[in-house]
């Protein structure tokens, strides 16, 4: 397994890229319309790590990981077959990849294909 994608939503994105920034020495871009407007830095391994603030006014504060896959399609109706929400469906951003979001145990993770 292997993450492509955090992202971090947060009420205060600048205090949050400051922290990171201070205390793993990366360094975040401007914010990036395509990711909703979530500010950006590149991570070791080759994923990136995205703050941003909520989108509407019932997102709430939360950390999801993007997890890398081969095939999304087959990804999600494999979690689905296991009792997960797809609270996201599959959605391509041009040249970034596809992403969804399943909801398993309470929890909100994201899959991600290249």
């Amino acid at each position: 397994m292997r993450v492509h994608y955090l992202e971090i939503v947060a009420s205060d994105v600048d205090a949050v890229c400051a922290a990171y920034a201070a205390a793993h020495g990366v360094e975040f871009g401007s914010a990036e319309p395509l990711l909703g407007g979530a500010r950006t830095a590149r991570l070791p391994e080759g994923g990136s790590i995205g703050v941003r603030g909520p989108l509407r006014t019932t997102e709430k504060p939360i950390v999801r990981p993007y997890w890398v896959v081969d095939d999304i399609q087959a990804a999600v109706a494999a979690v689905s077959e296991r009792g997960a929400f797809i609270a996201h469906p599959p959605l391509q951003i041009p040249g970034k990849g596809t992403f969804a979001i399943y909801i398993q145990g309470g929890v909100e993770h994201g899959l991600w294909q290249l």
